[in-house]
């Protein structure tokens, strides 16, 4: 009897710095249901001392967690795709630029870039937004996305309404869920919280 083949994930993880200590939890539950975790960091997350941490601290976190070395340039992630080095990729949190970017079609960033390189050989992309202007800005290219082929949606809503009325957050635990579903060409639902 033959063993599978253990399933290979890119993760993403941008600078909403606020929302990183409830995504990380995330990469375990998938390392734990089997999944080899690739993660990637955003220019953002990958410099950036914050109140929340240190870029350094990040990095390490990553690596305990899935045992890579997390990516961080553009040379490294545009082999993923052509070489199927992976299966699918989260990108959460997902900030509204990064969202935008990608709505745009632009690939100037290592996570626009890995998105791009995995689309190339139509592998889904998972997104879970976390912006302070998902109901303002970058609304329209969250809209944008949402009726592209290949991208899924972890389910969100307004984190705080009456303090931050065009924030959004996903709930970050449904991101092993969405993948799963995301895996087989459908949108976990409800979308919306």
């Amino acid at each position: 009897m033959t063993q599978p083949t253990a399933r290979t994930v890119v993760f993403a993880l941008c600078g909403s710095f606020c929302s990183i200590d409830t995504v990380l939890p995330q990469i375990q539950r998938l390392t734990a249901r089997g999944w080899q975790v690739m993660p990637v960091l955003s220019i953002s997350a990958a410099t950036q001392d914050t109140r929340f941490g240190t870029a350094a601290e990040l990095r390490a976190r990553l690596e305990a967690l899935t045992g890579r070395v997390p990516l961080d340039t553009l040379q490294q992630v545009e082999p993923l795709g052509p070489h199927k080095l992976a299966d699918a990729m989260v990108i959460a949190p997902a900030t509204g630029t990064t969202i935008s970017l990608l709505a745009a079609g632009i690939s100037s960033t290592p996570v626009t870039m890995a998105a791009k390189s995995l689309l190339r050989v139509s592998r889904p992309i998972v997104v879970a937004p976390s912006t302070n202007d998902g109901l303002a800005g970058s609304a329209p290219a969250l809209a944008a996305l949402l009726q592209r082929k290949n991208y899924y949606f972890v389910p969100f809503g307004q984190d705080d309404s009456f303090k931050k009325p065009a924030s959004l957050k996903s709930d970050f635990s449904l991101i092993p869920d969405t993948l799963e579903c995301a895996l087989r060409g459908v949108q976990l639902q409800p979308v919306l919280l």
